[in-house]
This record gives structure tokens, sequence and C-alpha cells, in this order.
């Protein structure tokens, strides 16, 4: 495939990126066509890596951050609230956050990108995944077995400006904690609880009476991400980094408000 078709390959993704970093359709269109427009005037931009897709974003990001409009919140449509938040996180954290968790890319790929190393990319993260939970604090119910690990998770959600609800350690203490007057906006799970029973059937109980974003934390992730079956949105390998617990609880709490928002204007 020649390098001119896997731009094409790519350039529905770089859309996706451009437009919910600028949070316009019209904006992000158009910094894609000047990235276009560089790549026809500069053909020798690509090519320097076997990563296309890479290559492209990072020509986009020079493009992006060679224009003064990033210095301030750009002019965003009206009907795409949700998209706004990611409008108003400073420029930089944006890329990073969308880099990663939107458009799937390695911390090492992310890092070209930018132009910056690794441990900025997860301070970036990080940074962004605050500024987006500040402005999307909800209550959040914990299903962890292991005390520790729910001390650092309580403490990690706390410091990003959410209430923690409850902390259950079985199934029967996560439908009891989750029955009471406070519904959780958010739950982060265990799968293999204490009493041997399971975070993703204590889930599907809390599932039946309300619909919340669910992260599951599991020391087996592999055995999650087969596609033989339904299986988790948001699955978070142990040992975590905060900063990508972070940056999950950030964006499953922004696509579910994307996505009711949505329902809603369809309804």
């Amino acid at each position: 495939m020649s390098t001119s078709q896997l731009v094409v390959q790519h350039l529905p993704y770089l859309r996706r990126y451009a437009r919910a970093l600028t949070g316009s359709q019209v904006a992000g269109d158009a910094y894609v066509a000047a990235t276009l427009e560089t790549l026809v005037n500069e053909p020798d931009t690509l090519g320097r890596s076997t990563n296309i897709k890479a290559d492209l974003f990072r020509v986009f990001t020079r493009i992006w951050n060679s224009l003064s409009v990033n210095g301030r919140s750009e002019q965003v449509q009206h009907d795409l609230p949700a998209e706004v938040r990611l409008g108003q996180i400073t420029p930089l954290p944006r890329q990073a956050f969308l880099l990663s968790c939107l458009e799937g890319f390695s911390e090492e790929d992310a890092a070209t990108i930018l132009g910056v190393d690794v441990a900025e990319v997860r301070d970036l993260v990080d940074e962004a995944g605050r500024e987006l939970a500040a402005d999307m604090a909800t209550g959040i119910l914990i299903i962890e077995d292991e005390p520790l690990i729910a001390m650092d998770l309580e403490a990690l959600v706390e410091g990003l400006g959410h209430n923690v609800i409850g902390v259950a350690r079985t199934r029967t203490e996560a439908v009891k904690i989750a029955s009471s007057d406070t519904r959780p906006g958010l739950i982060l799970a265990d799968i293999q609880l204490a009493d041997g029973s399971s975070g993703l059937d204590a889930v599907n109980d809390l599932l039946k009476t309300f619909e919340v974003p669910v992260i599951f934390i599991t020391a087996y992730p592999e055995r999650f991400l087969t596609g033989e079956r339904p299986e988790p949105a948001f699955l978070i390998a142990k040992p975590f980094q905060p900063a990508n617990v972070s940056a999950v609880i950030s964006q499953a709490l922004f696509f579910q408000q994307t996505a009711r928002r949505r329902e809603a204007k369809s309804a």
C-alpha cells in the first residue's frame, strides 16, 4: 500500500482527534486540511518510520502548535457541550489525553508525536484527567477486596475531586451500598473478590437497576480481551499507574456524558 493510501486510511481517526481537540467540526477539519496541504508541499515529511499513523499525527501536531489560536479556547459548536469540556483543557495535556485515551497510541508514540519524553506524557495525561474530573465530579463505588489497593484507589479518586460513596469487598456488599439512597455515577471494580465472588457478577446485578460506566481492574486483562464474548469497555491492568486510572475515569465519564447528550437530542 502506498504512503498516500495509508494516509487516507488514517484520515478518519485524525479528523476524530482534531474535532475532539478543538471542540468543533469546522475548526478540526480546518486543521486537518492544513496538515494535508503541508504533506503536499513537503512530501518527505512522512516516511521517516514504519508508523505512518504516528507520523501523520506528528505533522498535525506541528500545525496545531504553530497557530496562536491554541493559546485560547477555540470557538466551539453549541450543540457539543460534552466536547466543550475537552476544549477548555490547556492544550498540551489535552493532546496527550486524547492521543492516549481516545486514539489509543502507546506512551512512546504519544511522546514522539508531541516531541516530549514518556515521563512528561504521563504527567500531561494525569493533568488532563484532573482537569476533566474536576468538571465532572461524581460519586464512585469501589469494589476491591485488597485493603491497600482499595485505599490507594480511594485516595486517587478523592484527589480527582470525586466522592467515594463506599468500598465493597464482596458482591453482596456492593449491591447493599449501591441500593442506598446515593447511587454511584461510576464503578471501579476488581474482578476476583474476597469471598470468591466475581466483580463482574456484582456489576451485572447493579446494572439491572441503573446504568453507569464501569471500569474493571484485574491482574489478568488478557482473559477479557479475546473478543469471544461481551467484554469490559474499560479495563485497567494490575499493577496500575495512578495516571492511567485518572485518565480512564475521565474518559469513561466524558463519553458517558457525550452519549447521554446525543440520546437526549435524538429523543
